[in-house]
């Protein structure tokens, strides 16, 4: 079943894949071509609409949220155009199943108070607090991905200009930083980056052993800090960029300027800071007008 999964990395990475979905694809495909050989399918171009709806069902049973589901299906149908494509296949078994929609829930955000909070708990006075501090400050400062963090090079940050230059997007973005964040960063690069780091690494954030950091250490590092800091919102990486973005709406700045700074390609994924805006200003009134609570 090796073989499948190799031709079908290939298949994307001809087709110019982004390195997340590639990677997402290719592991919900193994998956999937390891339940086929489970039940004794070892050549999954024979499989049909009964074999992708037991696998459905098969990961239903563990919980999988539908936004998994969703994904799921969408890399097993691609797999599929993979086999029709390459002539091994004659039918997409994946084509026309389909999860029922998930109500999209409003993201987490923290207060500003929160993220002051967070901000304060490294310890900068060793190496490691030295470097978290800086993450956690540039994440705020810019609204990146956590993705976009950590494929940053040292090169990406001008210092005196205060800006930062992210590849995320196709063209990419030049990204404002307050003076704070850029301190942050600098003091880890003349204190901490330059002992640790191998003369041909390029990457701006490092673990300790020298290497580029992934995505699973700083998810760890956010969810440590917050739990020192007391924050018992279910926080992750993006609840920063989600704050960030409110934040900004909340003194005044305008949509598209932020739509600029996150990345998005369309204006409509920028609009639900505008109503997680409109709900936080109601709880704000419901919690502090002193006649909002009287029947």
């Amino acid at each position: 079943m090796s073989d499948y999964g190799r031709a079908f990395h290939e298949y994307l990475v001809s087709k110019g894949v982004a390195e997340n979905t590639m990677d997402s694809y290719q592991r919900d495909v193994e998956a999937y071509l390891n339940f086929l050989e489970e039940h004794g399918c070892t050549r999954p171009e024979k499989a049909g609409e009964k074999e992708v709806t037991e696998y459905v069902e098969f990961l239903q049973s563990l919980g999988r949220s539908q936004a998994t589901l969703t994904r799921n299906i969408a890399s097993v149908r691609s797999f599929y155009q993979y086999l029709i494509l390459s002539g091994l296949a004659h039918s997409n078994p994946a084509k026309q199943m389909k999860v029922k929609k998930e109500e999209k829930k409003l993201p987490q955000i923290l207060t500003q108070q929160e993220i002051n909070l967070l901000l304060s708990q490294p310890d900068v006075s060793d190496d490691k607090g030295c470097r978290d501090r800086a993450m956690l400050e540039l994440l705020y400062a810019t609204g990146i991905r956590v993705s976009e963090l950590i494929e940053l090079d040292v090169s990406d940050l001008q210092v005196k200009e205060e800006l930062l230059f992210c590849r995320g997007t196709r063209e990419g973005r030049t990204i404002p930083v307050y003076p704070a964040a850029v301190s942050a960063v600098v003091d880890y690069l003349h204190r901490v980056r330059r002992k640790i780091a191998p003369v041909y690494e390029t990457a701006l954030f490092l673990n300790l052993n020298g290497n580029r950091l992934t995505r699973q250490g700083f998810w760890k590092i956010v969810k440590g800090y917050a739990q020192s800091a007391g924050i018992t919102k279910e926080i992750t990486p993006h609840t920063i960029r989600h704050s960030f973005a409110l934040h900004l709406l909340e003194n005044g700045a305008d949509l598209k300027d932020i739509q600029a700074m996150l990345g998005h390609a369309d204006i409509s994924s920028t609009q639900i800071y505008v109503q997680l805006l409109d709900n936080h200003m109601k709880e704000v009134y419901n919690n502090c007008h002193p006649r909002a609570k009287l029947g």
